[in-house]
């Protein structure tokens, strides 16, 4: 490693801090391909060789890029290079499992539930009906190469959706089925995202510690008519997922 001409290079004349420039250094290592997902990463004393930097600077530029997700951590045996985030565009206009499917990830979705509910009040005033009002709510899990990305949560008012075959759920995307069943298509969608901490039921279906990072896409589909009809919630691991927005201005 130490032969290789360097892209960067630790600058002491540099006003930007040291930890900063090593963790730049690192990011380009594994942009550039040089250091490969899941593989160990130079340790302490070798990247204190390479480098001349002082051990703190070292764990502070790692610590940062194990919070992000660029590398992680095996005790007693290294820092190791994640893989990278799946980078997704938004759901408004193509289904997550197309998308993944696209880029060749082989993914598996498991039905949770599909129940007739009544509205609360938050779904009531998303759906624009009544709390109260029969709403049918399905959750599925999504998975890729058999790991839990992310769970999603739709309703849809009753009255709209009883040609909807639940069966095909797991097989097909829900859009799909909701425009050839229902004849339910988008015309119009709303959409908020947020960061959030794992609750203990998202911890138990991601397998992962409760407050663990994830990510909230929220949508509310209209028609045409501008009637909302599916208000959909997606909690995906903030750590694998990277959600893309591109507009013409």
């Amino acid at each position: 490693m130490e032969g290789r001409i360097e892209m960067y290079k630790i600058k002491r004349e540099n006003p930007k801090p040291l930890y900063i420039q090593l963790e730049e250094l690192i990011r380009n290592k594994i942009e550039s391909g040089e250091w490969k997902p899941d593989t160990a990463i130079p340790s302490e004393a070798e990247l204190n060789r390479l480098y001349d930097v002082s051990r703190m600077t070292i764990r502070s530029a790692c610590s940062q890029l194990v919070q992000e997700g660029v590398l992680y951590r095996v005790p007693g045996k290294g820092t190791f290079v994640a893989e990278p985030k799946i980078m997704t565009e938004t759901l408004a206009h193509i289904g997550f499992r197309e998308q993944l499917e696209r880029m060749g990830y082989e993914t598996t979705t498991k039905l949770l539930d599909v129940s007739k509910k009544e509205a609360s009040y938050s779904v009531a005033k998303r759906l624009k009906c009544h709390p109260g009002a029969p709403i049918l709510e399905i959750i599925r899990m999504r998975y890729v190469k058999g790991e839990p990305i992310s769970l999603h949560y739709s309703r849809i008012p009753y009255e709209l959706c009883k040609n909807l075959e639940v069966d095909d759920l797991e097989n097909e995307q829900l859009c799909v089925l909701l425009e050839k069943n229902c004849n339910l298509k988008p015309s119009r969608i709303t959409e908020t995202l947020e960061s959030v901490g794992a609750n203990e039921k998202e911890s138990q279906l991601f397998r992962l510690p409760p407050g663990y990072p994830l990510l909230v896409l929220e949508d509310i589909m209209f028609t045409k008519d501008d009637d909302p009809f599916e208000y959909s919630k997606v909690v995906f691991r903030g750590d694998k997922i990277k959600l893309k927005y591109e507009y013409s201005i």
